[in-house]
């Protein structure tokens, strides 16, 4: 079993942001003689990653500022001043640092369930971080003090001497799994064959949506773009991700929303209009569904958690 730590400090281009990479199953590969690898990227040196990708085993994700969008599964929202995410297996997910426009740190803890043997983690000292586990299988969004702290550490835990780090990463979701400062994403996975033709094709969807957002998306449009008949593509849809293809576009507005709501300068009404809304009524009533905030609410109250 392997972990992977990765610390990178990079800004997203637009050009990243639109690059038409093709979902696929990312490996956990350990080093020669360790059960765990550590890599270091920057800008000079930043392998490109998979946009829609997933792992085998348990990711940790530590982005340190900035806005971003949280794609995992079926679940779709931004954060506003970095992120902290914990997933489960096979949990597919876009690079949670796309769409970030500034220098940010981001470390990514890659584990298989059973990188310290098959029964560790069965012992009576881990029940708090086998219910952990159970937890991140659709995905754990932290904040708080626990994202700043758990984000420190993180960010450390690359330069110790190996043993030590290990131990320290026991320490960590030993922290995490103590914490009540996260929010469930409550994510689903894509139900069809990862990196087959079909998650291709949804990979296709959210590409299109994300061009098209603003402007009325009709079914023949984004049928025609995966070359299926519009009956066809709906069931496709409500098959891979358990919704519709309005709710999938209207989340998807309402997450752009969120991260234009902190530029203060903008009405909530050009909010909604700038997210694909013509109708205020509407917007106001597909954010509270979504989000379970108005979208004033949400203006006034940054520390909401989505």
């Amino acid at each position: 079993m392997s972990i992977i730590v990765v610390s990178v400090l990079c800004t997203i281009t637009n050009a990243m942001k639109s690059s038409n990479l093709k979902p696929v199953l990312e490996t956990i590969s350990p080093e020669f003689g360790s059960s765990f690898t550590i890599k270091h990227y920057n800008q000079s040196n930043l392998i490109d990653k998979p946009y829609w990708h997933c792992h085998a085993g348990y990711e940790i994700v530590y982005i340190s500022n900035g806005k971003g969008r949280r794609q995992v599964g079926d679940h779709n929202t931004v954060y506003c001043d970095g992120d902290l995410v914990f997933l489960g297996p096979n949990l597919p997910h876009i690079g949670l640092a796309n769409g970030v426009s500034e220098a940010y740190t981001e470390v990514a803890v890659q584990m298989e369930t059973d990188f310290l043997g098959k029964d560790f983690f069965l012992r009576p000292e881990m029940e708090g971080i086998r219910q952990l586990f159970r937890r991140a299988e659709k995905g754990l969004s932290f904040y708080g003090d626990t994202k700043l702290e758990i984000g420190s550490r993180l960010k450390q835990l690359p330069d110790r001497p190996s043993f030590s780090r290990l131990i320290e990463l026991l320490q960590i979701l030993d922290s995490l799994s103590q914490s009540t400062e996260y929010k469930p994403l409550n994510a689903k996975g894509i139900s069809l064959e990862v990196g087959g033709h079909e998650l291709s094709r949804i990979q296709v969807v959210y590409d299109y949506i994300s061009k098209n957002y603003q402007n009325n998306i009709s079914l023949e449009e984004v049928a025609k773009e995966v070359n299926m008949t519009v009956p066809a593509f709906c069931r496709f849809i409500k098959k891979g991700i358990d919704k519709t293809f309005t709710q999938l576009v209207n989340e998807f507005r309402i997450a752009e929303a969120c991260r234009l709501l902190s530029e203060e300068h903008l009405t909530i009404a050009n909010v909604g209009f700038e997210c694909g809304f013509n109708n205020l009524s509407h917007f106001n009533k597909q954010f509270k569904l979504i989000t379970g905030s108005s979208p004033s609410d949400y203006r006034r109250n940054k520390n909401i958690v989505l």
